[in-house]
């Protein structure tokens, strides 16, 4: 097995994990409060990410080192805020809307790339951008349909975890991946834990072990999706991706009984088909860059 079958390998288990990763989280999120939820998830991350800092080349003293201290703090603080967002996305606009939503998130990174990364986006993918903002149109088709508040949700975790991926290219020039990965977890374990402990809720005893699947999902998700990068570049992992929301939409039908329209799945092809064209153009100017060098 070669290593980019491996890495394929990886980024296939990590998807299909999130996925059901995704479908406990809305059926634990119908039962329980977002923030609890979140600050189970984190504590058992922040474990995840302990071992794993530790385990890696200099250990957990070499992890806390960076030249961003803020930057890192701030990013953890986004990514539990996406997180919780995304657990209301799923109890309130359903579990293939959010999903279906989530997927502009690498359109409004590249619009945001513009004026906080000083990033130059040419007509190529200014276009892909405009043609993945009218596919959520598609899908939210607020002509046609009464429009939901609740889908705010979802573009909320869009626009936060795009914020926390611009952070995230911002810090990757001066810290390594382990320490991002370290900040990532502790300080969103710590931020949930200022706020989650005021809706601690007795868990049913037929919910612990959903709870434990959804910690265990968490750790082996990122595991699984660090090993894939490893072995392949963002622009060969991100295609694979996109399959998670084929899982989502089979679980949302299967388990929660949504309804999927015409117009969702529609919508949902327009966005991923602009948004892995805009991975696949960044990647093809990386290729340029580097040759030039």
């Amino acid at each position: 097995m070669t290593s980019k079958t491996r890495g394929y390998l990886f980024a296939f288990l990590a998807i299909c994990i999130f996925a059901g990763q995704d479908a406990i989280t809305k059926y634990l999120g119908d039962r329980y409060p977002a923030l609890f939820i979140t600050m189970i998830r984190f504590w058992a991350f922040a474990i995840f990410v302990c071992a794993f800092a530790a385990s890696s080349p200099g250990g957990i003293r070499q992890a806390v080192k960076t030249n961003r201290p803020w930057l890192q703090i701030a990013r953890g603080i986004l990514l539990v805020a996406e997180i919780v967002l995304i657990v209301f996305s799923y109890v309130y606009a359903g579990l293939a809307m959010s999903q279906s939503i989530f997927q502009v998130t690498p359109l409004i990174i590249t619009i945001l790339s513009i004026p906080l990364l000083g990033e130059a986006v040419g007509w190529r993918r200014g276009t892909a951008v405009i043609v993945g903002l009218f596919g959520v149109l598609v899908i939210i088709n607020p002509i046609d349909v009464h429009f939901d508040m609740s889908l705010f949700f979802p573009l909320g975790a869009a626009l936060l975890f795009a914020l926390y991926s611009i952070a995230t290219r911002a810090v990757s020039h001066e810290d390594s991946a382990v320490t991002s990965l370290f900040y990532a977890g502790i300080t969103g374990a710590v931020a949930v834990s200022l706020i989650g402990p005021f809706y601690w809720t007795a868990i049913a005893p037929s919910d612990w072990s959903l709870l434990a699947a959804l910690c265990v999902c968490g750790t082996l998700s990122h595991y699984f999706l660090i090993r894939a990068y490893g072995l392949l570049q963002a622009a060969e992992v991100q295609p694979v991706t996109y399959f998670q929301l084929v899982l989502n939409v089979i679980a949302a039908v299967v388990l929660f009984g949504e309804t999927i329209t015409l117009n969702m799945i529609a919508g949902a092809l327009i966005v991923v088909g602009a948004g892995f064209f805009t991975i696949w153009r960044e990647h093809q100017l990386a290729r340029r860059g580097a040759s030039a060098s």
